[in-house]
């Protein structure tokens, strides 16, 4: 009754598509005006991505951080290393750089030689004055900046690893953007056609190269790159699967036919994107390409199997019928196990994986249904198939493949099983030396001038990348008490000596230099002022502070005196690193705050995101055990067989361990861009085992359940889909290799090699394990042949 009901539904599927083509494709072109309509609501993401979820207690730290200082990765460092640089030409250029940059209404504050500013003390008003370091009259005097040279190397220890490197020579500056506009358009317009301009100018100039850095940068000029690279992934895409498409049907219209129907779908992709309002980031960006890899697989199936039908039978009714009644349940259920592969991202509980996987999975649904009608209707219109466009069906290699995997699952199982055993033992053996990594600038393209520049401030000044701490003293004003910052002052001589973190910047600097500056500027005293000095030193320094555009330290601590801020900067290291350094600092930390008395926190986006790729591994393993049973629940609905439903987990389980083996083997770690492979490998590989299950159980009833018949029959018609859907699959997915971005690159390469283990596992071990468990069936079927 099941069978007949089941039958019954897509025999009506199959009535309504073809008797209703003209509404149908009337509706789609609708559909499509609708959504092409919703592109207007794209736009790029202007903030990192946040891995953790909302009301998790590391992303809560750093929002209660950012309420008390406000944004943080408001910095754009800009740096040099050149021996030229204080000489008349060279330093009116850059005073005429920093002095624009600090007119522009975008920037708040700029820190720079040129208006560098020094204490001096005012014994007549009894505090300290922020005054010129440079007489802005004698700069084209060249002896003059040798002598400011001198004195800021020498006698300005408060701008060392700030602004200067003491043993290299090199020197940077501090562009402090307006933290309203950080994550908006306006920091992209201000960057793209404000700062790079000047900068270029200044390089022209005089010949030095410029080094520019900071989030704010790194983030708008890969935004920028992200951009370009998506319609490089559409067209590789689209031209790579053509043309493979091609070359296996040797048909022009079914191959325009295909393409048609995945640039709707892509138009669809960008127009849900835009129906939820969602911007596009470095997942997002790879929905449409995925789209098309995904989607012609389902136009190969389709299209195969109608030109099996004509050839068969010659009947072109009856043949866009049985490709809509027959093959519509096996390739819903396919479509359905790779959506859920996409969908399980939607329950890690972070934003950008939950806006990936429901987009993904909705749009993998869309372009299936798209084909399902299209792929019938079109070909209602048209001629049936000459023979030449059926030649493909009886190639010589394609015939010559498929008796070499008949014959070995015939007579080689043992073989089969052994050589699926030694992979699984090279995979367990690889997995065990897979590490987790994870950078905000690790995803980034190596090959990008800016990455450069990273590695320029990594060498001179120790990291871009920016690490908070916050001093919470539980009492109004208790920042400015001077065991507090005995306190901060002893941690940060433990952040200075980490060779991965840079010079820390607090109140405790300031102070210090406010000791410097009462002895009258002498390097020597730039220390905390002694319990004896507190009292005249700190009331100069609360003076100077006052209502004060200039201050340096108005950053670090907040209006109420109860909260200081302690700022450092990271070197690009993994998440091994990572955690070392944050043990280090936290048991200093323990060491020396009383936990009764202060309340200090580690932040900053640095940290958060570390913590986020620890999270997204130990999520998404979940996700891919959820996955798994999701769609073994899905194929036991569908066969209602445990064994079957075994059979194609086995044989799909298997590419992705020995992908994990060679994670380990080549070094290539656990990060939130490989992450992902497991998941979508899954929910695709499986495809081509649901499609010989369905065929199987399908011959099984013609054949009167005769096992071997059936496998082997099963396996010729769909052998050639599988060959046919793995190939367009591997040169699809490599196609993200072209990327710049190391992710998207790992993303592509690692699902290939996925897809290439999951075809010969298809084509071999799952046929092999469906006669092995069925083997007193198949031993009653040899005794007649025997007799």
């Amino acid at each position: 009754m099941k069978k007949k009901i089941t039958v019954g539904f897509w025999e009506t599927i199959a009535r309504i598509v073809l008797k209703n083509r003209i509404t149908i494709l009337g509706a789609i072109l609708a559909i499509t005006i609708f959504l092409a309509f919703q592109w207007k609501n794209l736009g790029m993401t202007y903030t990192e991505a946040n891995l953790l979820p909302k009301k998790h207690i590391v992303n809560k730290q750093y929002q209660d951080f950012l309420n008390k200082f406000g944004e943080e990765g408001n910095l754009i460092v800009i740096g040099f290393k050149n021996n030229t640089f204080f000489t008349p030409k060279a330093f009116a250029a850059w005073n005429e750089l920093m002095t624009g940059l600090k007119n522009s209404k975008e920037v708040d504050l700029v820190v720079s030689l040129n208006d560098l500013k020094k204490l001096e003390k005012d014994t007549v008003a009894q505090k300290f004055e922020l005054a010129p370091l440079i007489d802005q009259k004698q700069i084209q005097n060249p002896k003059y900046l040798q002598k400011i040279k001198f004195e800021l190397f020498n006698n300005l220890p408060f701008y060392e690893g700030l602004l200067f490197n003491k043993e290299s020579g090199s020197i940077r500056s501090a562009v402090y953007l307006n933290k309203k506009i950080v994550n908006t358009a306006a920091r992209k317009t201000f960057i793209l056609e404000n700062l790079v301009p000047k900068i270029d100018k200044f390089e022209k100039t005089t010949g030095i190269d410029l080094r520019v850095s900071g989030m704010p940068y790194i983030r708008t000029i890969n935004a920028e790159n992200m951009k370009g690279e998506i319609g490089l992934f559409i067209g590789a895409a689209l031209f790579i699967t053509s043309l493979i498409f091609f070359l296996f049907f040797q048909s022009f219209r079914a191959t325009i036919i295909s393409m048609c129907i995945l640039i709707i779908g892509v138009m669809w992709s960008f127009g849900t994107l835009g129906l939820f309002h969602y911007k596009i980031t470095i997942l997002t960006a790879i929905i449409p390409p995925l789209i098309i890899v995904i989607g012609v697989t389902n136009c190969i199936f389709l299209i195969n199997k109608y030109q099996q039908e004509i050839k068969l039978h010659q009947n072109q009714a009856k043949a866009l019928q049985r490709v809509i009644s027959t093959i519509g349940v096996s390739t819903l259920m396919t479509n359905l196990t790779t959506a859920a592969g996409f969908a399980t991202f939607m329950i890690t509980g972070n934003d950008l994986l939950f806006e990936f996987g429901l987009v993904t999975s909705i749009n993998v649904i869309t372009v299936y249904l798209l084909t399902l009608v299209i792929v019938p209707i079109v070909y209602s219109f048209m001629e049936v198939p000459k023979p030449e466009h059926l030649k493909h069906l009886t190639r010589t290699y394609i015939s010559s493949l498929l008796d070499w995997v008949e014959n070995v699952v015939k007579n080689r199982r043992k073989t089969i099983y052994i050589i699926y055993g030694a992979f699984l033992i090279f995979s367990v053996i690889g997995v065990s030396q897979i590490k987790v990594s994870g950078s905000l600038i690790g995803e980034m393209p190596k090959s990008a001038s800016f990455f450069k520049d990273i590695i320029f401030f990594e060498k001179e000044f120790n990291g871009v990348m920016p690490l908070e701490i916050m001093v919470d003293t539980k009492h109004k004003k208790g920042v400015l008490k001077l065991s507090t910052m005995k306190k901060m002052d002893e941690l940060q001589k433990t952040i200075a000596s980490l060779p991965e973190l840079s010079k820390p910047v607090s109140i405790v600097n300031l102070v210090k230099y406010s000791k410097q500056a009462y002895y009258n500027g002498k390097p020597e005293y730039y220390e905390l002022p002694t319990s004896q000095e507190q009292a005249f030193i700190l009331s100069y320094a609360k003076n100077a502070t006052k209502n004060s555009k200039d201050n340096l330290m108005k950053s670090y601590v907040d209006s109420t005196g109860q909260y200081a801020r302690i700022t450092t900067f990271m070197k690009d290291i993994g998440t091994e690193e990572m955690e070392r350094v944050e043990n280090k600092l936290q048991t200093k930390i323990d060491s020396i705050f009383p936990k009764e008395r202060y309340n200090v926190t580690l932040t900053g986006k640095a940290l958060v995101f570390q913590k986020g790729t620890s999270y997204l591994v130990d999520n998404l393993r979940e996700s891919l055990i959820f996955a798994i049973f999701l769609i073994a629940g899905l194929m036991t609905y569908l066969f209602r067989s445990a064994k079957m439903v075994m059979a194609s987990v086995i044989t799909n389980v298997l590419p992705l361990c020995i992908t994990s083996g060679l994670m380990g083997y080549f070094g290539i770690p656990l990060k939130p861009s490989t992450i992902l492979v497991f998941s979508i490998a899954f929910g695709i590989s499986v495809d081509n085992a649901i499609q010989f299950m369905a065929k199987y159980r399908y011959d099984l009833n013609l054949n009167n359940g005769k096992i071997k018949k059936s496998v082997f029959s099963a396996l010729r018609e769909t052998g050639i889909s599988t060959f046919y859907t793995s190939v367009v699959l591997i040169v699809g997915f490599a196609t993200f290799t072209l990327s710049s971005f190391s992710g998207t690159i790992a993303l592509g390469g690692l699902i290939s090699c996925t897809l290439a283990f999951a075809m010969f596992a298809n084509l071999l071990v799952l046929p092999a394990l469906v006669l092995t468990f069925e083997k007193k069936r198949t031993k009653k079927e040899d005794q007649p042949l025997e007799e």
